[in-house]
């Protein structure tokens, strides 16, 4: 069990306070990071009497910075997909359909973030916050579904970059055991996310920077190469969307064909494109997160949609979808960046170095992307055993403010990685890729959702949502229609098992296992538990957690003014810091 502590703090009048800092909240509240444990120790040295507040050492901290969050909100959602798998769908669609497919999947992506950012924004807290709305706001039952239906998608996504990880080192050398990797690898990700949140902040903020360098890199190859500054000197410009049809046919002939193309290229972009679940499992740990927030919510969508939209863009330019190599690395299963377009495009252009540097390159990518995975299943398990709905074990944090048996337990999905030793990695890559698509579609009805029941009870609670610190747009319709679109999504993303001789009971299964899986969880809680669903929107809980983080900003308040009055450096960098990434 965690420590508990009692402070005094004194009365409004005490000389501790400054003229600005208002007095603690007159209730007793648990505060969760050791600087307001300083601020409640620092303000009750006056022994007058006054209010009780209570804390606990054993929670999460508020550790991450304006730069970190930036870095973790697009690098988190980067992966290794993006410059290997595409390739898949380049083949399947040809490149319209792929740029067409991931720019109209990116409108609801857009969607979902607004409406999410706007239920995160207003009340950031602990844990995976839009699972405990979909508690606090629709129904119990419908938000333990949530949460352990998120708590499968980050977990899944683990042994996905542990086998990636495994397929880029068999680019180099294959004489070796996949155990050997991917052990390696699951022990890094513990020491890790073990260490103080600030620290896996700092690991995320480097790799999610290479990762990005990544991204931009690969659009400025393809540029230069096209406009002729490759060892030919050939401008090709677009001569690849010109040799073969840009809508390519795929499963059927004809028109039915090529729309087949498409949803497989729309497909892939549900799975590759994600949204802002990343960013909001920071906010619980992020520091000023109110202020913080909304901006990072604003540049997922932009900067993501540039990378993803650019990504399909430049493999369209750069590789034939007909192309032989392509057409035989992919049947092939070729390891790592062997079956890359950019790989395949550098070795036609003669370029024999920068194939190994992508591959190096990928590494690191897939390594940062785990790594966020193995942060965002444990905090969801963090925030499930906060709220009851887990053994209580896993809300247990160390000194450091890491819920340390909640990473041990989302680290043995990576186990499922050790299926490739039997079985071919493309394989189980591919039913991986099948639970992660449905979980994640699932998660993106369960926020519209939630949204929907959270602006009813603004509006029926009188909250103005012109003062919220973000203000999703065009609603409730734009939300409506984009749930609408979700739901169906669901139900198409797994559509081929069922056409003739396409039958799999292990695609079927990963395809649609969470959807039982979530009904029975639902009905199992709600019949247990006899939950009720939450018809009156005035009685719908706006502000339970929002008074830590007035707390939390008052004291960021006071010491920035102590910093900036004191420290000139302080003061340098905090404008660099600005320049760069924005206010804290």
């Amino acid at each position: 069990m965690p420590h508990t502590f009692i402070a005094v703090a004194p009365p409004t009048n005490s000389k501790t306070l400054s003229e600005d800092q208002p007095a603690p909240p007159k209730e007793s509240k648990i505060l969760g990071s050791d600087e307001q444990q300083e601020y409640v120790t620092e303000i009750s040295d006056d022994q007058s009497s006054g209010t009780i507040v209570n804390f606990e050492i054993g929670t999460t901290h508020r550790r991450l910075a304006r730069r970190q969050i930036e870095l973790i909100a697009i690098g988190g959602t980067i992966g290794v997909s993006l410059f290997v798998n595409i390739g898949t769908s380049l083949k399947q669609g040809g490149p319209l359909s792929l740029l067409l497919g991931f720019s109209l999947w990116c409108i609801p992506i857009l969607e979902i973030t607004a409406c999410c950012a706007e239920m995160v924004c207003y009340l950031p807290i602990k844990g995976a916050p839009f699972c405990i709305f979909a508690d606090r706001f629709v129904d119990e039952a419908f938000g333990v579904m949530a949460s352990w239906n998120f708590w499968v998608l980050e977990c899944a996504l683990i042994p996905f970059e542990l086998t990636l990880f495994n397929t880029l080192i068999h680019y180099w050398v294959a004489n070796y055991s996949a155990a050997i990797p991917i052990s390696v690898e699951m022990v890094v990700y513990f020491l890790i996310n073990v260490a103080a949140v600030r620290w896996y902040g700092e690991v995320e903020f480097w790799l999610c920077m290479g990762k990005v360098l990544l991204a931009v890199g690969l659009m400025f190859f393809t540029f230069i190469t096209m406009v002729g500054g490759n060892p030919d000197h050939q401008a090709f410009g677009f001569h690849n969307w010109k040799d073969s049809p840009v809508m390519l046919e795929y499963i059927g002939t004809g028109a039915l064909g090529r729309f087949q193309g498409f949803l497989a290229c729309l497909i892939s972009g549900a799975y590759m494109i994600a949204g802002p679940e990343y960013l909001s499992m920071a906010a619980g740990e992020t520091i000023n997160p109110r202020r913080v927030l909304p901006g990072a919510f604003k540049g997922v969508f932009f900067r993501l949609t540039t990378f993803f939209i650019g990504g399909a863009l430049c493999v369209g330019i750069l590789c034939n979808a007909r192309n032989p190599l392509l057409l035989n690395a992919i049947a092939d299963g070729k390891p790592g960046a062997g079956s890359s377009p950019y790989t395949i495009a550098m070795y036609e252009m003669g370029i024999k170095v920068l194939p190994s540097i992508l591959n190096a390159m990928l590494l690191t990518s897939c390594f940062s992307a785990g790594n966020s995975y193995t942060f965002c299943s444990s905090r969801t398990l963090y925030g499930l055993s906060r709220q009851g709905r887990a053994p209580r074990v896993f809300s247990y944090c160390n000194k450091q403010g890491v819920p340390i048996y909640s990473v041990l337990l989302s680290l043995v999905w990576g186990c499922l990685a050790f299926l490739q030793l039997n079985e071919n990695s493309n394989t189980v890559l591919n039913w991986i890729i099948n639970l992660i698509t449905e979980s994640q579609l699932i998660n993106y009805a369960v926020i519209l959702f939630t949204y929907l029941h959270f602006r009813r009870a603004t509006m029926a609670q009188g909250l103005d949502r012109s003062s919220l610190p973000f203000k999703a747009w065009l609603q409730p319709w734009a939300c409506s229609i984009t749930l609408a679109i979700v739901i169906a999504m669901i139900g198409i993303q797994g559509y081929t098992v069922f056409l003739p001789g396409w039958w799999s009971t292990e695609t079927f299964l990963f395809s649609y296992l969470m959807v039982f899986v979530d009904i029975a969880i639902y009905i199992g809680w709600k019949l247990i538990k006899r939950t009720k669903y939450r018809r009156n929107a005035k009685e719908v809980d706006l502000m339970t957690g929002l008074e830590e983080v007035e707390i939390h900003e008052k004291l960021l308040e006071r010491q920035s003014l102590i910093y900036h009055k004191h420290s000139k450096a302080y003061y340098f960098f905090s404008k660099i810091n600005k320049i760069l990434f924005g206010s804290n």
